[in-house]
């Protein structure tokens, strides 16, 4: 709380002295939600992607409310810089705030800048404002297809090229650098950091009412302090299944593939998104591969929009390789089989936006959420699992400033 205090200030001051810096080059910007939601069971917890604290049976705040906080310099014809912070809750069960941008932006021509410094990790379709809830139809990014690649920003340097084809606009981005946070493992309760070496490429573009956009990204993720993997791969070392145990582990940083294809479409009051998407082992890790899609439609009829939208993620398998005589089931086969195995669910949802302000939206959504395996990606369920479907209500406000 008191970093988001301090966000607050530092922004509020700098407005208080955007007279005296601002000589025509210096913007300031923001976006933010004021959310709340409650389920309709105790038993387990809804959440957000990496976040520590979901909603049960009580009407909470911390899990789509969020405020982002952006300053841009011109600092000539060419060269300027971006920060952005966020206060939201994320691995903490408390506000947090973090440095999400922070680059210096080259600009080569008029088609072709290159940035370097902290960007996000462009892994979807809303990669770039999918903390911006304004920007968003739905209220909130389906955690089926955004849990599956919790990795957000990556500091080193990007290429971004665009160029008209008549009336299509082509875009392409190409980015390497290293991403550096943490993942909350909820068997345990407790926070791991990671580091993650990542390069990619996305290809899209835009035709009228029409966006593609292709993304795929590899890292090499390492975490020292993945308790709960951590345990058990030294359990399997003393037993005699050290191999087993070296295969699952991070430590030594493994290989991992994310691809997503995804496009919108706003025509003639018809709004559509959606979104398909594979990761990838590419080395022997505890982490199984999925294969996660969503589709989301509505109508707009004057300032309110109604829509639908379904979600699925699903086991594709796994990349390692248990030996014959591996028990299946007890004190080592169970939690072995356990992490080997994604985390299934289907999600159907339907909401309502009213954008009654200038700058303003409202918006009220109600998902079913129908875990499978282990629980889907409810955190704080029951250790043997909870299949029950959940129904979750929220509302909330969006703005941008």
């Amino acid at each position: 709380m008191k970093k988001t205090l301090l966000a607050a200030a530092l922004f509020a001051a700098m407005q208080a002295q955007a007279g005296t810096l601002d000589d025509g080059n210096l913007s300031l910007s923001g976006f933010g939600t004021l959310g709340v939601a409650k389920s309709n069971t105790d038993k387990a917890q809804f959440s957000r992607y990496n976040q520590a604290e979901g909603v049960a049976d009580q009407a909470k705040i911390g899990l789509d409310s969020n405020l982002g906080l952006q300053a841009t310099y011109k600092i000539n014809d060419w060269l300027s810089g971006t920060a952005q912070v966020l206060t939201r809750k994320n691995t903490s069960p408390t506000f947090t705030t973090d440095l999400t941008w922070a680059f210096l932006k080259a600009r080569i021509n008029d088609e072709t800048n290159v940035r370097v410094g902290r960007v996000v990790l462009p892994a979807f379709l809303i990669s770039d404002y999918q903390n911006v809830g304004y920007a968003n139809t739905m209220m909130r990014p389906p955690v089926e297809m955004y849990a599956q690649a919790p990795i957000e920003a990556v500091d080193g340097a990007d290429v971004n090229y665009q160029h008209a084809f008549g009336d299509f606009n082509f875009t392409t981005q190409a980015y390497a650098g290293v991403s550096r946070g943490k993942l909350f493992i909820p068997a345990t309760g407790t926070v791991a950091t990671y580091r993650a070496p990542s390069a990619g490429i996305t290809v899209g573009g835009d035709y009228g009412p029409f966006t593609v956009r292709l993304a795929h990204a590899r890292v090499k993720i390492s975490s020292n302090d993945l308790a709960p993997v951590n345990s058990l791969t030294s359990t399997l070392a003393k037993v005699g299944f050290a191999q087993l145990g070296s295969d699952m582990s991070l430590i030594p940083g493994k290989k991992i593939a994310f691809t997503s294809l995804g496009g919108t479409m706003d025509w003639n009051n018809i709004v559509a998104q959606g979104e398909v998407a594979m990761r990838v082992a590419k080395e022997p890790v505890y982490v199984p591969d999925t294969t996660s899609w969503y589709l989301m439609a509505g109508y707009r009829i004057g300032k309110v929009l109604p829509y639908y939208a379904h979600a699925a993620v699903r086991d594709a398998g796994h990349s390692v390789n248990v030996p014959a005589g591996f028990p299946k089931t007890g004190a080592l086969g169970t939690p072995v089989a356990s992490l080997l195995a994604a985390a299934e669910q289907k999600s159907d949802l339907i909401g309502v936006r009213w954008d009654f302000a200038k700058s303003m939206a409202l918006k009220v959504q109600i998902d079913r959420v129908k875990p499978k395996t282990k629980s889907g990606s409810l955190i704080f369920a029951p250790a043997a699992g909870y299949t029950t479907p959940v129904t979750v209500v929220g509302a909330a406000l969006d703005f941008v400033f």
